[in-house]
């Protein structure tokens, strides 16, 4: 991933790691390596609830 993706919209962008137990799918969006999720943001709620242990920031971009 580029550093400079999604920067320039919101100023900061972070990749983090987490675990979660819902039925979201993971999808791969560019390489391989890349896994992203998406969600509908009126189910931002229920997802969070869902969310086991940490969230660990992977990386910072600015």
């Amino acid at each position: 991933m580029p550093p400079d993706w999604n920067v320039p919209a919101s100023g900061v962008g972070y990749v983090t790691r987490f675990e979660f137990a819902a039925g979201y799918p993971v999808r791969q969006a560019g390489g391989r390596t890349i896994l992203e999720l998406r969600l509908p943001a009126e189910e931002l709620d229920e997802f969070n609830r869902h969310i086991v242990g940490r969230i660990d920031v992977v990386r910072e971009f600015r």
